[in-house]
């Protein structure tokens, strides 16, 4: 299979830093994150990804039957989709497959927290602004030495502090080094949220 995704991909100046994959909210595309990239590390190179999935007109990663329930079933397979293609692109362009850290937002930071949940080599770390369990009952691969930020709002609608508060325990337990940032902005994600995950990017990754 030949996964095919819309995306930009920008060369960096530094070619040893961390590939950035940038993973938008619904309704949004491959350019709306771009900034985030900026703000974290700007030498990376940059892949950003456009979601296969419609709803209602607006550009997805994966189904949902309704807010907060996830088609299981697409997402499972979209994000194999996704690692197919993360594949693909790191041949296409020339960087190292292992050397790529996920930025998303929302349903972004879903699939990037369901590629984790899948498979160890995926990704060396990753940003989830407000993440949800992408899904539950799996045993987790061995995360070990993985950092993950996670942005979160303690009255975010449609991530509770609890779903926020399970996912770092779950993603601690296969052995990832979690750190949680609160905010209390509900869902939005803030240019505090973003300079705190551009913060812990340079003490943690460099």
């Amino acid at each position: 299979m030949t996964a095919t995704m819309k995306h930009i991909f920008k060369q960096g100046k530094d070619p040893s830093a961390p590939v950035l994959l940038l993973l938008h909210g619904t309704g949004g595309t491959e350019s709306d994150l771009l900034p985030l990239a900026v703000a974290i590390s700007p030498a990376s190179s940059v892949l950003s990804v456009r979601g296969n999935v419609l709803e209602n007109g607006m550009p997805r990663f994966f189904r949902r039957l309704a807010e907060g329930v996830f088609d299981i079933e697409d997402l499972i397979f979209r994000t194999k989709e996704l690692n197919e293609f993360l594949d693909q692109a790191a041949e296409e362009y020339g960087f190292d497959r292992l050397n790529l850290i996920a930025a998303g937002y929302s349903n972004g930071a879903n699939i990037a927290a369901s590629l984790l949940f899948h498979d160890k080599d995926a990704l060396r770390g990753a940003i989830l602004h407000h993440p949800m369990v992408p899904l539950r009952g799996i045993e987790l691969p061995d995360l070990t030495g993985i950092p993950v930020f996670i942005g979160a709002g303690s009255n975010d609608p449609i991530c509770s502090p609890q779903e926020t508060e399970e996912l770092s325990a779950l993603l601690t337990g296969a052995g990832a080094s979690v750190n949680v940032h609160w905010e209390r902005f509900g869902h939005q994600l803030t240019g505090t949220e973003v300079a705190a995950a551009a913060n812990w990017y340079r003490e943690t990754i460099g």
